[in-house]
């Protein structure tokens, strides 16, 4: 886990890349839901970007790997013994841990949401705005266009070409999704 600056946002997106699904894995085993995990480990790199910005972080890789482990292993048992959310002690059913959904999984789409995020951010205002009135808080056609102050046929043109920068966006160039 080297550290490829001292800024410490640049530390702490090398450290995200390299740990955040071992440490998941890791908090998970602690018993708790991939949901619960996955905010353990933000604490963690919340701390641990906190730390880096004091520069009190242990020098080594090694040393900021077992930190890191430390943290989320504490803020796992601590969210698990808290009364709202206690549970008996039990290995976890196997059958039931097929249900919820993975701690990658939730990584994918989190890290999809993101993406989409950024895609729409580069849309104009305009194709943001009948984006984000059509397909996000559902109002139908007239409706947009009539907010707007633009005409039912201008508003799905935008909407068409929104769609397909949108689509073109979120494709890489390879033809994968990513």
């Amino acid at each position: 886990m080297p550290l490829p600056s001292e800024d410490p946002l640049d530390q702490l997106d090398a450290v995200v890349g390299a740990e955040r699904l071992r440490l998941a894995r890791l908090a998970r085993h602690q018993g708790l839901s991939a949901e619960d995990a996955l905010d353990c480990v933000h604490d963690a790199f919340c701390a641990f970007l906190q730390r880096a910005r004091r520069a009190d972080l242990p020098a080594d890789a090694a040393g900021r790997r077992a930190f890191l482990a430390t943290m989320v292993t504490n803020a796992a048992r601590n969210r698990r013994r808290r009364h709202h959310v206690a549970r008996p002690h039990l290995p976890l059913d196997p059958e039931r841990e097929d249900d919820a959904p993975s701690v990658e999984s939730l990584v994918a789409r989190a890290e999809e949401h993101i993406r989409l995020r950024g895609c729409v951010e580069q849309l104009c205002d305009t194709q943001r705005s009948v984006v984000t009135l059509r397909l996000l808080e559902e109002h139908d056609g007239q409706d947009t266009a009539a907010s707007l102050g633009i005409s039912r046929n201008h508003a799905d043109v935008l909407l068409h070409r929104a769609r397909a920068r949108l689509l073109a966006c979120m494709i890489d160039d390879d033809g994968t999704p990513g």
